[in-house]
């Protein structure tokens, strides 16, 4: 497998407008970035994916790409981004940046091209119908802004023509297939675009939508995997430690067949992984795992998550996330103990886990207007909470120039509140990712053994290598039928003791056991 570093890799991702502003402008910046790796690396993480920092006009925050090779002005400019990556490296540290290969904005040079009359060279990079009148049938469509004859097919908003990689089945006599010249240019367009920004040193890639090239494909996305399979092989030729991890929520598709090493368990409404942390409605019931009142049981997020997982362990790896900037902050519903065993759990399970900025501190969602597209998750990119001074030291601008307001609540978390409090969120995180840096147990990825999850009980208890992972999330004591007589209880958040050949777990609760 490529990219070694990988198996003992943390990742922290970055929403670099919320980040860090060093100039004062209200927005955060590459050199903000620079100036708080320090803290980065000290929490535990080694690596980062920051959100796209390319030339847009941000109607979707920068994934409406203008310039693939170009960065946006509000973060700097390409030196610093260099010096960023030369920063990064120096810390023993690495860096993705986010890759958009399934569409472009509207106003990329490309598409600009593509929307003329006359035919050239990029007439076919996005997919257009042969007449204004003629409907894309089941795919969303804009007819009527360009002088060319035909409709353009979009990838997600209006804003986001669909990039031509073919169809896997041709049913319009204006669809092509995924091998004809003008979709394999695409391809080579977006290899080109990887490589370039590898050889400036960046060491790969988090891809956004990435099932969502081949139109017309079939269940296996057997033809977005073979559009993959060339594109990283084109890369890998040149740059074989490239890391990419993939938006796509089904790893044998992903990491078995189309060649990432890591995708994404997503937060897909009533799926395992939202059952654990955001299963709440409009009404405020909230049954996620980890409330302490809830119902459900462990095997509702196994169900889904082990045969995935068993799939693919020897091939890659299915992270687990905290959240990111799609997603309702975990502290939206769940209390700071509630946190603290749901990152636990994240924390010590398989696949390299990735934390979003501020949710180490229990940063809070909030209901905001839609900024650049984010409509309803626009309150989970707000500006990190650094400290108690103006802007909670995140920009030294004028509060109504900042990208976003600021959580001003007296009890709004700061890391520097976190930092003093030994018991807090923060040095929960860190004394976790502590403990993970320093287990030979957590670097393998092949080794999850399920030893108790029961719809009786809400307790569980699973094994790596010599250790034994024990979670209560309950409001209740729990008995649970695993030995760990004899074996030394090396974390714990909250208490549990052995008893005979079983392990009593108090309520809300996550013990470590090393055999």
């Amino acid at each position: 497998m490529a990219a070694e570093w990988l198996k003992t890799a943390v990742f922290y991702e970055i929403y670099p407008q919320s980040f860090m502003d060093a100039n004062g402008d209200g927005i955060g910046d590459f050199n903000g970035i620079t100036a708080k790796l320090d803290y980065i690396r000290e929490l535990g993480c080694n690596a980062i994916w920051m959100n796209p920092c390319y030339d847009s006009p941000f109607r979707d925050a920068g994934y409406d790409v203008r310039d693939y090779r170009k960065v946006a002005e509000r973060y700097g400019t390409i030196e610093e981004l260099k010096e960023l990556f030369r920063q990064v490296h120096a810390r023993g540290m690495h860096i993705l940046l986010d890759l958009v290969p399934g569409h472009t904005s509207e106003e990329h040079a490309w598409f600009a091209e593509s929307g003329k009359e006359e035919r050239n060279e990029y007439s076919d990079r996005y997919i257009w119908t042969d007449s204004w009148m003629e409907r894309a049938d089941g795919i969303a469509y804009v007819a009527g802004e360009r002088e060319r004859n035909g409709a353009y097919i979009i990838n997600f908003f209006k804003c986001q023509p669909a990039l031509n990689y073919g169809f896997l089945h041709v049913k319009e006599r204006w669809q092509k297939p995924i091998d004809h010249p003008a979709c394999l240019a695409t391809r080579a367009a977006i290899a080109d675009v990887m490589r370039y920004w590898l050889a400036a040193g960046c060491d790969g890639f988090r891809v956004d939508m990435a099932d969502s090239l081949v139109k017309n494909d079939d269940g296996h996305k057997s033809g977005t995997c073979e559009v993959w399979r060339d594109m990283i092989g084109q890369v890998r030729r040149d740059y074989p430690e490239t890391a990419l991890v993939s938006e796509w929520n089904d790893p044998v598709s992903a990491i078995g067949r189309a060649g990432f090493q890591m995708d994404f368990f997503l937060d897909w409404t009533g799926n395992g992984y939202n059952l654990l942390m955001r299963d709440y409605d409009d009404t405020g019931r909230d049954d996620s795992f980890f409330k302490k009142d809830s119902p459900r049981h462990i095997t509702d997020f196994l169900q889904e998550y082990l045969p995935k997982y068993e799939a693919v362990k020897d091939k890659g790896f299915y992270c687990l996330i905290t959240g990111n900037h799609d997603t309702v902050r975990a502290a939206y519903n769940l209390d700071e103990r509630e946190l603290k065993l749901a990152y636990a759990f994240l924390l010590t399970m398989p696949g390299v886990p990735y934390i979003y900025y501020g949710d180490e501190i229990g940063m809070r969602y909030r209901a905001l207007s839609t900024k650049e597209g984010g409509y309803t998750r626009t309150g989970s990119r707000t500006p990190m909470q650094w400290d108690s001074s103006v802007n909670h030291g995140f920009s030294k601008a004028d509060p109504s120039k900042l990208y976003l307001p600021t959580d001003n609540s007296e009890d709004a978390p700061t890391v520097e509140a976190q930092m003093k409090r030994p018991d807090s969120l923060y040095n929960t995180v860190k004394g976790l990712l502590r403990l993970r840096g320093e287990n030979g147990a957590f670097a393998r990825h092949d080794n999850l053994r399920i030893l108790a999850a029961q719809e009786q009980t809400r307790s569980f208890a699973y094994e790596r290598g010599d250790l034994i992972m024990l979670c209560n999330p309950s409001g209740r004591s729990e008995t649970l039928p695993v030995d760990v007589s004899g074996a030394e209880r090396i974390y714990a958040v909250g208490s549990g003791r052995p008893e005979g050949r079983a392990c009593v777990l108090e309520a809300q609760s996550f013990v470590i056991y090393r055999k």
